[in-house]
């Protein structure tokens, strides 16, 4: 089996019916809520044992999609790339904190 013909039903059959990305679980009378995400986004890529499937539900398979989207509509950043945090809202929390035992 190469290409689509089959993979959802391979998925099913390989991969625990929970989301990976929110930890639902489906009983079998809910898979239809179950969606086959590609992980590298190509859905001619169906290896065998499943390595590049994930099973997401609906709601967080639509929000993986638009986050690429809005990735690519936002400046070219790379889906995988985030800002740098600059704000250290725990420094000196250990001076503080050190100097409360002291009092």
């Amino acid at each position: 089996m190469s290409g689509q013909s089959g993979y959802r039903e391979r998925a099913l059959k390989i991969l625990p019916w929970i989301c990976t990305r929110c930890a639902r679980e489906f009983p079998a009378s809910r898979l239809r809520e179950l969606t086959v995400h590609h992980k590298d986004g190509n859905h001619d890529h169906n290896p065998p044992d499943g390595s590049n499937w994930e099973l997401l539900c609906i709601y967080c398979h639509e929000n993986e999609h638009a986050r690429v989207e809005d990735a690519k509509a936002g400046g070219g950043a790379k889906e995988d790339e985030k800002p740098a945090a600059t704000h250290k809202p725990f420094a000196g929390l250990d001076d503080l904190v050190k100097g409360k035992r002291k009092n």
